[in-house]
């Protein structure tokens, strides 16, 4: 018998795994958001309940995933006192994908453990269109146990398992997610660079994505950012604003062993003056704004 499930956290990311496995033949049967139109909306198509508490959400299902925002929400849904997913959480499973701070993964997994729950981090390293097609690339963190038996529902979420991997013990998978968009971002603000550079030298800019695609200065950003860079579609994907969080993630890792990571801070900076001009909740793609002549970071 399939899992029952419930998802804490549905937006684009959320809304559409929810969508996913109930076409798989899951019962999704509770979903809980902050912004309640964004729950209710969700429940009405795939014929969940809504639920108001978070307890409810644990008591409706089998396994819990949360799909939230930074570590202040993922501590809040799991918190020790008052409505949390952990009240009467025994036998119960929590499947976190927030890219979150990998110490508090290690947080969540000790908090489950103490209420007989059981926690795995699966950080996601693709977009809203993957999640609906089940086509997402997941790391995987905690008990080696407690992923296996959990494969049946994430391989559902990963191309029939073509694109699941077991990274380690709780956090290990949040360090390796904080590096992969540590140098996505990376790419993504040296792409917007080039191309502005480009514009400014008067090149044109869809020959200089071409070369690049075919040469050293290839990155898969160049594919999936670059014409929306030029065209000034920035759609959001993966926000201007999650871009400055996760580079602060992967920063706070750099101190924590010592280490400098100057690119990570100057893309972390990029990100961070995008937010304060407003445009927090552009695709990541909007740092070319930043870098294009005449548009809105460079006085234009």
């Amino acid at each position: 018998m399939k899992s029952t499930i419930a998802f804490v956290g549905v937006g684009r990311m959320g809304a559409n795994m929810a969508r996913r496995l109930k076409e798989q033949g899951y019962a999704v049967t509770a979903v809980y958001d902050r912004h309640a139109p964004s729950a209710k909306e969700l429940a009405a198509e795939i014929g969940a309940s809504v639920c108001t508490e978070l307890a409810a959400v644990t008591a409706a299902a089998d396994v819990i995933f949360t799909v939230v925002t930074d570590d202040a929400s993922q501590r809040g849904v799991f918190a020790a006192t008052g409505d949390s997913l952990l009240v009467k959480a025994a036998g119960k499973t929590f499947i976190n994908c927030a890219t979150i701070s990998p110490a508090v993964h290690v947080e969540i997994e000790a908090a489950a453990q103490k209420v007989g729950a059981h926690s795995l981090e699966a950080c996601m390293a693709s977009s809203i269109p993957q999640a609906l097609a089940g086509t997402l690339y997941l790391m995987c963190g905690g008990d080696q146990a407690v992923f296996e038996r959990l494969k049946p529902v994430l391989t559902e979420l990963s191309d029939q398992g073509k694109l699941l991997r077991y990274i380690g013990p709780a956090g290990t998978a949040g360090q390796v997610k904080a590096l992969v968009n540590m140098v996505m971002n990376i790419n993504t603000a040296g792409l917007a660079e080039g191309l502005g550079l480009g514009a400014t030298l008067g090149l044109d800019p869809k020959m200089l994505l071409e070369v690049f695609s075919q040469t050293g200065a290839n990155s898969r950003v160049v594919a999936t950012d670059g014409e929306d860079m030029i065209n000034r579609d920035h759609s959001c994907y993966f926000s201007a604003a999650h871009a400055a969080k996760d580079s602060g993630i992967a920063l706070a890792l750099g101190v924590e062993k010592g280490l400098s990571l100057p690119l990570a801070a100057a893309t972390k900076a990029q990100y961070d003056r995008l937010v304060a001009l407003g445009c927090g909740a552009l695709d990541k793609s909007g740092i070319a704004e930043l870098t294009f002549p005449a548009r809105k970071g460079t006085g234009g």
